[in-house]
């Protein structure tokens, strides 16, 4: 049985090739073979991934479920540079895993709105589950890099192909901004390999808990891996101003494809930014706090001045994303464990609350041809079931009590306001911002007068509805009982804490 539990990262990450191998014995022209294959490939990974977090022992240190196995080698000096094929989850790893399984068997519900080459839409869909499910469960930096190329590879094809007007050009800014990320993560990974001569994630924290900041060229070798990191990973979150090709993809993408980009992919993001940054350089996280806190300042009213003047309601989601976003930088850089807590709950927490809401405006849009906010109004005559959810979904964006974006939020400004309460008192100033913009994007929808075009339009099918209903059923679940959510992380998160002093 042990044997057995230990084999679940590899079975969870590779499942989705199972559905890879029915799609490709499927005829391309059985549009209704393809599009249920493509969709009950993903309820095994959903399946494993609920059976690991069942099995999750919340109250144990270190990785679970670990797996080793010897893979390969490099001569290093007098020494061999050992490589290993580690897999493995832990607090931080195990409930973006779950969540990553939830939004891809729901992202792939959204699929039905994908008309045109449906096989090899399934396959890449399929290819990318399997590397973001690899990157969250990956212990080892190959073996995280190439997952993570994966999803690059993937999410490049499925925007640039299956999308709007300018999907092409949305397409070729994410792959220059995140080819630009990733070149700059490879060379962090070779100093991390350089500085601890391991590529073990277990054994570089083991080392990062003994290394002290040093003068002088070592010392100076540390501050470029971490600002490589920093870098690297805040391009994917994404900080400011690396943000512009993010909300082109928010615009420009597929529902479906929205949906993973949203809901997971820029949460890869905030996964580097605790493992590496503040996992491994607890001394630089201490010594640069107050700037990390800063930038997460300026996404955080960046990002809610710019999406409460825009006039469509996509743009108006991609730029709360990056608002949002800051904060789990306020919650890194508040060195303690409400903080931090904040964060993990934040990357969790908003990645349903996007999913949700991105998969009801596409749902909207499939009936009426557009998502400008001037050009609706009065949804909540013609689809009242679809104008609930929105306007539920928006409230929990907000940060309304009972909530997961409450919690989320609460703790990581909590965090801050210990550490640094001048900060936080501005960076509530966003919180105020949000309630605002989401107010005045939804209402303006769903109420107001019905215009003649929209009279006749049809509520939520069935097919929809299912999904809209777990991820909202999924985000008051966190907020009313957040030890769901919070039990599984807390060991981890309190050896980071130790570690950066808070």
């Amino acid at each position: 049985m042990n044997l057995l539990m230990n084999q679940l990262p590899t079975l969870l990450t590779f499942s989705p090739l199972l559905g890879v191998v029915v799609l490709l014995a499927v005829p391309g022209k059985q549009l209704r073979w393809v599009r249920a294959a493509g969709m009950l490939a993903t309820l095994p990974p959903l399946l494993l991934a609920l059976l690991m977090y069942a099995r999750f022992d919340p109250g144990a240190k270190g990785v679970q479920f670990a797996q080793s196995v010897p893979w390969f080698s490099i001569p290093a000096g007098m020494e061999s540079l050992e490589f290993f094929y580690s897999m493995g989850a832990d607090g931080l790893s195990m409930p973006l895993a779950v969540m990553t399984a939830v939004i891809a068997s729901l992202a792939a519900v959204a699929s039905m709105y994908i008309r045109k080459r449906v096989k090899m839409y399934f396959i890449l869909f399929l290819l990318l589950e399997m590397g973001m499910l690899g990157v969250f469960l990956a212990q080892n930096l190959l073996l995280f890099f190439l997952f993570f190329e994966i999803t690059l590879v993937t999410t490049f094809i499925l925007v640039g192909f299956w999308g709007y007007v300018h999907r092409e050009r949305a397409a070729n800014w994410f792959l220059l901004y995140n080819g630009l990320g990733s070149a700059v993560m490879l060379l962090a990974f070779i100093g991390l390999l350089i500085l601890f001569r391991t590529p073990e994630f277990s054994k570089m924290q083991e080392l990062s808990a003994m290394l002290p900041v040093q003068d002088g060229a070592v010392g100076r070798i540390q501050w470029m891996i971490f600002a490589g990191i920093v870098i690297a990973f805040g391009i994917k979150l994404p900080l400011f101003p690396f943000h512009s090709w993010m909300v082109r993809v928010h615009t420009e993408a597929a529902p479906s494809v929205v949906m993973i980009h949203a809901g997971v992919l820029l949460k890869m993001g905030a996964y580097g930014l605790i493992r590496f940054g503040a996992g491994l350089f607890p001394a630089q996280v201490r010594e640069a706090a107050v700037l990390l806190a800063v930038l997460g300042l300026v996404n955080i009213l960046y990002g809610a001045v710019l999406a409460f003047v825009q006039r469509d309601l996509k743009r108006v989601l991609a730029y709360s994303s990056i608002s949002h976003m800051g904060i789990v930088l306020l919650g890194i850089a508040s060195l303690n464990i409400a903080g931090l807590t904040g964060a993990l709950f934040q990357t969790v927490s908003h990645g349903f609350i996007a999913a949700l809401l991105f998969f009801l405006i596409f749902s909207l849009t499939e009936r009426t041809g557009t998502t400008r906010i001037d050009e609706l109004g009065g949804m909540a005559k013609a689809m009242p079931v679809l104008s609930g959810l929105l306007l539920a979904a928006g409230l929990a964006l907000l940060g309304l009590p009972g909530m997961s974006g409450f919690i989320s939020e609460f703790l990581a400004f909590l965090g801050l306001f210990k550490s640094e309460p001048a900060l936080a008192a501005v960076g509530a100033l966003g919180l105020i911002l949000a309630a605002a913009y989401t107010l005045r994007a939804v209402l303006r929808t769903t109420f107001g007068p019905l215009s003649g075009h929209w009279e006749k339009l049809t509520d939520v099918r069935p097919a929809e509805s299912a999904p809209m209903l777990v991820l909202l059923g999924l985000i008051i679940l966190i907020g009313v009982y957040p030890a769901v959510l919070g039990e599984p992380m807390q060991t981890t998160l309190h050896a980071i804490v130790a570690r950066m002093g808070g």
